[in-house]
């Protein structure tokens, strides 16, 4: 589930403006709960988006992806954006983004039109959330008021990641797929309305830095070529140029990012940051470990509703637990980082989740809840959540407290980034072990496949974290 963190310092430029405390907190903690959900929501609703659209097996995961890359790959020009032309005025404009977005994608009627409205939903998203929780922290002053509304936030970004398989099931159900996306547009007007009215401007008034937005496009672009070599791959091999020429490309566009971060005077993702080893280690263990674990969500969707006939809402109620036990992971793991480091917290975590795609590369076709969807279930988010927090902290631990909300930006970055790859790579995996046929079976035994490759992945993010995570016993920063 993604989450954005900020600096918490004060601006040097606050207008002040006697709104609620509570009303400022509903506000942005609303905008972020529609960022987080729209990640999750669609996977119960998938099944049905292929049958409305006529998606092949192998563009679902776009209706994701499209989303999830450009998420990733402008969060951290959201962030910027905000504290150069002002936090209110950029969450207004990620929110409209977002919000129209989402009316074209319900009205969508052809397959690219829903990609395409997916693909602006991510860039209002990675607009939209950052600028919320830096709202929060210009809103409160330090001590506990803040805290309080800085816990709310996380919550809601947990919260929205939890619900948003019942959220999708209950609508895919009763009214339409469509209403997966146009749930947002009444939703997006009221909080738009509200945050027009008591929100207040906040900027910093340094002198103004220019955006790298070069960065944003180059980092995005090249995710998008290699993913979509990935996935020619399937249908065309790994030698074919169809497939060699995208991923070819997409390499040469990320060399040409890391090129202009390199030179730019106000960079997206400053390389001088990756000479911290906490840093680089922590972020290249959160890719890994994201490219196994985020797409547990699209491959039990796909597998109770294609193989075992669950409807929509049977899909996201049995969702439940899984919710219950990455928001638990989440919260349990501060107190269990105190107690054996953080390292050795996020190895443990990585390990249970392992052990939980392992059960589940078992599912068969008549497969039954209890031991081909809630035990390994259980497992995989349980460890998901014991595994986030003390990488995520680990990879703020060593940056300097002015660097701290880039940083955080960053690990929450390499998240989406390693799902975005990882999905369009297990997807491809399973797909090639489905084959033309697609009879019950061959999809379970392909589902099956891409949780034993994910178990791969996850245990080499196990041995990357062993060899390079710095060891600390205890790490305040999450």
């Amino acid at each position: 589930m993604p989450s954005t963190t900020a600096s918490t310092e004060l601006p040097d430029h606050i207008r002040q403006r006697n709104s609620p405390a509570w009303l400022v907190t509903l506000l942005v903690c609303a905008g972020q709960f529609l960022v987080v959900l729209d990640v999750s929501v669609v996977n119960v609703a998938l099944p049905a988006m292929r049958g409305g659209l006529g998606l092949s097996e192998l563009g679902l995961q776009w209706v994701v992806n499209a989303y999830v890359i450009t998420f990733a790959g402008f969060m951290l020009l959201g962030g910027r954006a905000a504290d150069i032309f002002g936090r209110k005025r950029i969450f207004v404009v990620g929110l409209v983004l977002f919000t129209v977005a989402s009316l074209a994608g319900g009205l969508a009627q052809e397959a690219w039109q829903l990609v395409a409205a997916r693909t602006v939903q991510g860039v209002g998203a990675a607009v939209l959330s950052p600028a919320s929780l830096t709202i929060l922290t210009t809103s409160f002053p330090v001590g506990p008021a803040r805290t309080r509304a800085i816990a709310t936030w996380t919550a809601v970004g947990a919260g929205g990641g939890a619900v948003g398989g019942l959220v999708g099931g209950v609508l895919t159900e009763y009214l339409s797929w469509r209403w997966v996306l146009l749930i947002n547009v009444p939703v997006g007007a009221l909080v738009l309305a509200g945050a027009a009215l008591w929100l207040t401007e906040s900027r910093r008034s340094e002198a103004r830095r220019r955006l790298d937005a070069p960065g944003a496009l180059l980092v995005t672009a090249g995710l998008a070529l290699v993913a979509y070599g990935i996935v020619q791959t399937e249908s065309q091999g790994w030698t074919a140029p169809v497939a060699l020429l995208p991923m070819a490309a997409g390499l040469v566009v990320l060399a040409a990012f890391v090129a202009v971060e390199a030179r730019t005077s106000a960079p997206l993702m400053p390389l001088k940051l990756f000479r911290i080893r906490s840093v680089s280690s922590a972020n290249a263990a959160m890719v890994l470990a994201g490219a196994a674990m985020f797409s547990m969500w699209y491959f039990l969707s796909l597998y109770m509703q294609n193989v075992l006939g669950y409807t929509p809402l049977q899909a996201g109620l049995s969702f439940i637990p899984h919710s219950l036990s990455i928001v638990l992971g989440s919260k349990i793991a501060p107190r269990l980082m105190h107690r054996i480091g953080a390292k050795n917290l996020a190895i443990a975590g990585a390990l249970i989740s392992a052990a939980g795609m392992i059960w589940q590369s078992g599912m068969s076709a008549d497969g039954a809840y209890l031991t081909d969807i809630l035990g390994p279930g259980i497992l995989m988010a349980l460890g998901a959540g014991l595994t986030a927090t003390p990488v995520a902290s680990l990879g703020t631990s060593g940056a300097e407290p002015s660097d701290q909300g880039l940083v955080s930006g960053l690990i929450n970055t390499s998240r989406q980034m390693g799902g975005a790859l990882g999905l369009s790579i297990l997807s491809t995996v399973a797909a090639s072990r489905i084959g033309s046929g697609g009879g019950r079976s061959a999809m379970a035994d392909g589902y099956g496949l891409a949780f034993g490759v994910g178990s791969l992945v996850l245990l080499c993010s196990v041995l990357l974290m062993v060899l390079t995570l710095p060891r600390h016993r205890d790490t305040t920063h999450t």
